[in-house]
């Protein structure tokens, strides 16, 4: 059964990237079609043509190799210009970088071929470049949009994990924070003193409803009364099986660290948690999902643009960093980036948890299809070729040109000829290629270990 839920789990992750993909090209498809740009083909995937269908000027199809997909324009690159030394747009001009230059030519030639009679005004090096920006930022736009949806199915209908007045687990001693990170100690031994709850004789299960006399109805803020008063011998009460136990507990003071707002460990300059003396009573809470309100999905969404953006600046770093955990006994980084393999490894771990509810479960599953848009979203807006980041960085540098041109009423300079860029095209074409085997290979003998 758990393998069945493995495979049902890397399934439906697996179909949720498929579909995100179709919808990113069918981001560039819809708004290419709208400007009339004659589009010749809709491919979902790479290497050989699997299945494909025409249906007037679009060749729509499948293709082996599932790792993508691309939308083909007629008239992406303009024609070379005549004071270039090359009016026709064919000629190689002899040059120290004759290779590179070839690239350019054959790519002119290949995008030529594709013209006919009657596009004269449908090629897209024409569109305004407003057009153009829409075109290219169509894609991700979609992939953000289905995000959002992921986030909007994630929080509003499943719901966040929230923190309960029922006791999910009560520890028999309490060891300082401080002691454990120096040494990694997290049984008990004879010279740690009890959990003031396990003196108390709290359960799990159990859930408190009152503390120094005063109604327990939020975990935080239950948290927050036994912080003060460390040494206080403080009435509390619980229910168990329906009925209400009456006892008192003395809160130990001891290090603990110190929560965010989010209720996650501050970190310092060296990113060891931050602590502080608090009282301690050495219980866990039990979390339920509980459905949040519009209100909270866009910053969400929000904040996972950000982390996934703080990743990919320091994409070099954090690939150099999967790099030497995979060759190495270096732990992976669980915040670092990982390959669709690792996606699809992480949610079938997911569907296999017996002991995890099923409605957590999918909520996991669709979160993590959430997170995979977001970060399509932020990474094809990399101003690099191939990327849609590279073609509007392209359009946008255009426009400055022109602009200064009609200040200075100078010559318009054209069209920007994002040709002359294609070897350096090929480079980050190499160089993406070199990162995702890697990741791919991280995933495989190192994956991100997030379940302990």
């Amino acid at each position: 059964m758990s393998i069945l839920l493995f495979v049902l789990g890397v399934l439906f992750v697996a179909l949720g990237i498929a579909a995100s993909i179709a919808l990113h090209e069918v981001g560039h498809l819809v708004p290419a079609k709208l400007f009339k740009v004659r589009v010749t083909q809709y491919m979902i995937g790479f290497g050989p043509t699997l299945f494909s269908r025409r249906r007037g000027d679009t060749e729509y199809g499948l293709k082996a190799i599932p790792l993508g997909g691309y939308v083909s324009m007629v008239g992406m690159f303009p024609p070379a210009r005549a004071d270039d030394g090359d009016p026709t747009g064919t000629a190689v001009r002899p040059s120290s970088t004759g290779m590179f230059q070839q690239l350019t030519t054959d790519a002119r030639q290949a995008a030529a071929e594709q013209l006919r009679p009657g596009d004269e005004n449908r090629v897209f090096y024409k569109l305004p470049i407003w057009k153009r920006i829409i075109i290219m930022l169509g894609g991700p736009v979609m992939n953000l949009i289905i995000g959002v949806i992921m986030f909007a199915i994630l929080i509003m209908g499943f719901g966040s994990p929230q923190a309960t007045t029922t006791v999910s687990e009560v520890y028999e001693c309490v060891v300082p924070a401080s002691q454990q990170a120096s040494t990694g100690q997290t049984a008990c031994t004879d010279e740690d003193p009890a959990a003031p709850a396990f003196d108390a004789g709290l359960q799990p299960g159990d859930r408190v409803v009152s503390y120094d006399g005063q109604d327990v109805t939020d975990w935080t803020q239950l948290s927050a009364w036994i912080r003060d008063t460390a040494g206080d011998e403080t009435a509390i009460s619980y229910v168990r099986d329906g009925e209400t136990i009456n006892t008192t507990i003395t809160p130990l003071l001891t290090e603990r660290p110190v929560p965010d707002i989010d209720g996650r460990p501050k970190l310092n300059a060296d990113g060891t948690e931050v602590l502080e003396a608090v009282g301690f009573i050495g219980v866990g809470s039990q979390q339920e999902l509980a459905p949040g309100p519009p209100s909270e999905v866009l910053p969400a969404v929000g904040d996972n643009i950000v982390a996934v953006t703080g990743v990919v600046i320091n994409l070099p770093q954090r690939v150099v960093e999967v790099g030497q955990a995979a060759f190495s006994d270096a732990p992976r980084d669980p915040e670092g980036p990982i390959s669709v393999v690792g996606v699809g490894r992480i949610a079938g771990e997911v569907s296999a948890m017996d002991e995890v509810p099923i409605e957590s479960r999918v909520a996991t599953l669709v979160g993590l299809v959430g997170g995979v848009n977001i970060a399509l979203f932020v990474f094809n807006l990399i101003p690099l070729l191939p990327l849609d980041g590279g073609h509007i960085a392209g359009a946008l540098w255009e426009g400055v040109r022109r602009t200064v041109a009609r200040l200075f009423n100078r010559p318009d300079p054209g069209p920007f000829d994002m040709a002359k860029l294609l070897p350096l095209t090929y480079v980050v074409v190499v160089l993406l290629m070199g990162m995702g085997a890697l990741l791919i290979y991280a995933d495989i003998v190192k994956p991100v270990n997030l379940f302990g």
